[in-house]
């Protein structure tokens, strides 16, 4: 393999998020370890690496029961509205009370219980920006001293009150009373938290172990002699918290934690929120840092009881939210989607397709960019991806590198914004705002900046061809005299068949016959098929499917007889189709029109994810399902083309299971320990107190707004996006809550303030020097220079600020899709 390509079969989809992910084997140890800790480091491993697998495969049942509720729910709806109520019950089909239960606690199981797991995979997010910098020892030095004392004691006090937390619900037969209409019992669910408390736990062992080994041998002596030390005075911390009468001085330290702090609340506060920002820096596991932090300033600040109470509640509540399960499943969906190999399809189709236009590989780049993060809905693999297809192909094309650089970095950023994008799963609770008004609020916002990305590369393009050249003419397919007519009557066909799929899903068929929908979309398809392949039926078909489009757009005239803008520009656009398809009634075209061998590969790579994300998308912005439940339909999806494709295997399936895992655990077991430290912060008045000092500053609201956005911004360079919405946002909400913008409510406002957080932080992956995108592009094109790359993703950094301005300017281009869907 030459030194600029790199095999796809290595791809991590997730590199972005899990930096530091081990390479060795389970239970694989370094021979120079020394060697008393070596078989403990390996069996821990090995515990927690077969406790991941089981955990894993708790996705498929889930994926089940989900997607059997879709489709009996909306069974049921589709022949009662039928008329056929009676064999509908007959056949079992309906809502169900049991799913919606269990599916959430097997979502809140997957992460809560695989801690252990991703400890030991290396997969819990660390804000490495000043730890990389320093040397392997330095490293090793911090890690262990920091596992021994921040990540121990806060485990075990984690275990064992979760344990209480668990026996109190098994005790008393606790039920799911809050949201729940089934009331199940509540402890086997909350089993995990104290049996992922730990595995976690016990995992820290082996890490403690392999710190001790990279810092050196005569470090590690010192840390060794201090370890009998170390578990006495542990030993004696647990004894004085829990049994404070069997120690010395435990009685004394329970009046110590007891006592009445003589720092206000607040100022207590903002001392924790300086710790956090010291401690994430230096390089420690974010999630840890922040359990550690909460216990220390809440009993500091308040009591231990109430912080306990406060954990064990968040961390429950984050284990039941609904809206949170979606995150394994449309993670699972993009995985599976990547691993089928369908995005390699279309790109090369779509090259082909273009290759007669200036910058057509930068029109491929974009379209399966958008295309692609509305299936993963994460930057680096998009990233990644767009790199090895598109590179090398660009190079040898003579492109410019600076701008093919910009493009693939810029439309791999989509996959922050589009839906279903994982960061608006997760911000969606943190805003106390509906994830689907949050995808339908980003649905223009990331058309919009798709849109603008294609006009600038093809604008730069057509005033200096030299940058995106026309393919060569031996490269380019072979394809009929009438390839114009092609074009034209693919479009017109793809827009027949996606307005005849929005009117299926909008019920418009429904009410005819069951399933009045479905029949008519395959009809349609079946119809189109046969247009494809036969010209006699082609030339019948098309002015039916332009009648079809100009009655449509007819059926949307206003009482008053006025028509929509985008109506009329609907129906330009179609009679340019019809008008551009004429020559196929001439007579040449009897021996000379044929559709080229290229649109079955563009069909073949374009349609069934294309289909996949509309059903999952459009049951999403339409309402007919959860987030939770599209994503399981879209999993479901994914998996049935891969097999489809020949791609699936048993092994590659449960591959893709491990990796949805680690993602997993990764997002929501921060998502939970930030709950808690956001518990423990509000607890303590900060946040009011730094809303009334901001707001007590006679700062214009919307300059106050732009301060927010500078900060998070700059933010985004050192850190994710996961720290960022969990950590920071929370910290800002107030004060934001309390601006009076555009006379926006409440609710439209933290809408909008979510889509601009979301393109923000797409701005801030494009803004050099630590722009993550950039090592992803040069670790797949190595040829390309870094300043090249910067330069380039300096470019759309711009384009991305006029689009962020245009969205703080004009929030109905966030919220006017929301109101209209939701009726408002």
């Amino acid at each position: 393999m030459a030194a600029d390509e790199v095999n796809p079969e290595e791809l991590e989809i997730a590199d972005e998020l899990i930096a530091e992910r081990r390479a060795e084997a389970p239970g694989e140890t370094p021979e120079d370890m020394t060697s008393w800790q070596r078989p403990i480091t390996a069996a821990i491993d090995v515990i927690n690496y077969r406790a991941g697998q089981i955990i894993a495969l708790l996705m498929v049942p889930l994926i089940v029961v989900v997607v059997l509720e879709v489709i009996s729910r909306n069974s049921f709806a589709i022949l009662q509205n039928a008329g056929f109520e009676d064999l509908a019950r007959t056949l079992g089909l309906g809502p169900t009370l049991w799913v919606y239960d269990t599916s959430r606690m097997i979502a809140g199981v997957l992460f809560m219980a695989a801690a252990g797991y991703g400890l030991m995979r290396g997969v819990h997010i660390r804000a490495d920006f000043l730890y990389r910098n320093w040397s392997a020892k330095t490293q090793a030095t911090v890690d262990a001293t920091l596992y021994l004392l921040f990540f121990m004691p806060s485990m075990i006090i984690f275990t064992i009150i979760a344990s209480e937390f668990w026996w109190l619900a098994f005790s008393r037969g606790e039920t799911m009373q809050v949201d729940s209409a089934w009331g199940p019992l509540l402890w086997p669910a909350r089993l995990a938290m104290p049996v992922g408390g730990f595995l976690l736990m016990l995992q820290g062992i082996p890490e403690i172990f392999r710190a001790f080994h990279k810092m050196g041998k005569e470090r590690e002596r010192w840390f060794v002699r201090a370890l009998p030390v170390y578990v006495i005075l542990l030993t004696w911390l647990f004894l004085a918290i829990f049994q404070p009468s069997m120690v010395p001085g435990g009685d004394a330290f329970t009046d110590l934690m007891s006592a009445r702090p003589n720092l206000d609340k607040a100022t207590i506060g903002l001392i924790m929120l300086g710790a956090m920002l010291f401690v994430i820096f230096i390089g420690f596991p974010i999630a840890f840092t922040l359990i550690f932090l909460a216990f220390v300033f809440g009993i500091w600040g308040a009591n231990f009881k109430l912080t306990t109470l406060l954990m064990t509640l968040n961390t429950n509540s984050t284990m039941l939210n609904d809206q949170l399960m979606a995150v394994p499943l449309f993670v699972l969906m993009g995985i599976v989607m990547e691993a089928a190999g369908l995005m390699d399809r279309l790109f090369a189709s779509i090259q082909m397709i273009m290759s007669r236009v200036r910058g057509a590989l930068f029109i491929a780049v974009l379209i399966v960019s958008t295309i692609f993060a509305a299936a993963t809905g994460i930057v680096g693999a998009s990233v990644t991806l767009l790199g090895i297809m598109a590179g090398a192909t660009m190079s040898r094309s003579g492109y410019d590198v600076k701008l093919a650089a910009g493009t693939i970095t810029a439309g791999g950023t989509l996959g922050i914004l589009i839906p279903p994008s994982i960061m608006l799963i997760v911000m969606g609770p943190v805003l106390e705002v509906s994830t689907l008004d949050l995808f339908r609020g980003a649905f223009i916002p990331g058309a919009l900046l798709a849109t603008l990305y294609l006009l600038y590369t093809l604008g730069r393009c057509w005033l200096n061809p030299d940058l995106g050249p026309v393919l060569a003419e031996e490269d380019q397919p072979k394809t009929s005299a009438f390839y114009g007519a092609e074009v034209a009557l693919i479009c017109l066909g793809v827009l027949t068949v996606c307005r005849v799929f929005g009117l299926a899903l909008g019920g418009t068929f429904g009410a005819v016959i069951p399933f009045g929908g479905l029949f008519v979309l395959v009809i349609t398809c079946a119809v189109a098929y046969g247009a494809y392949r036969r010209l006699n039926l082609l030339r019948i078909v098309l002015p039916i499917a332009v009648i079809f489009h100009l009655y449509m757009i007819v059926a949307n005239m206003g009482e008053d007889g006025s028509l929509p803008t985008w109506s009329i520009t609907f129906a330009a656009f179609t009679v340019l189709l019809a008008y551009l398809a004429r020559p196929i009634y001439g007579a040449a075209a009897d021996s000379e029109f044929y559709f080229s061998d290229l649109w079955d590969e563009f069909f073949a790579g374009l349609m069934p994810p294309t289909i996949l994300i509309s059903f999952a998308l459009g049951s999403i912005l339409f309402g007919f399902a959860t987030p939770a439940e599209a994503a399981a339909m879209g999993a479901f999806g994914a998996i049935l083309l891969s097999v489809g494709y020949g791609k699936f295997t048993i092994p590659s399936f449960f591959d893709s299971l491990i990796k949805a895992l680690e993602i997993t655990v990764l997002i929501m077991f921060l998502v939970a320990a930030s709950n808690f430290f956001g518990a423990e912060f509000s607890a303590l008045g900060t946040p009011k107190m730094m809303t009334e000092l901001l707001l007590g500053m006679e700062m214009s609201p919307y300059l106050i707004l732009i301060v927010i956005m500078a900060l998070i911004f700059l933010l985004g360079w050192p850190l994710e996006w996961v720290p960022i919405v969990l950590i920071v946002v929370p910290i800002l909400l107030p004060t934001v809550e309390a601006l009076e913008v555009h006379g926006l409510d409440r609710y439209d406002l933290m809408v909008w303030f979510g889509i601009l957080i979301a393109v923000n932080l797409q701005t801030a992956w494009l803004s050099p020097p630590v722009a993550l995108s950039a090592y992803f592009l040069k670790g797949v094109v190595p040829n390309w220079d870094l300043k090249d790359i910067y330069l380039g993703m300096m470019q759309f950094m711009v384009i991305q600020l006029i689009g962020l301005t245009l969205l703080f300017i004009f929030p109905q281009l966030v919220l006017w899709l929301p109101r209209v869907m939701s009726g408002g």
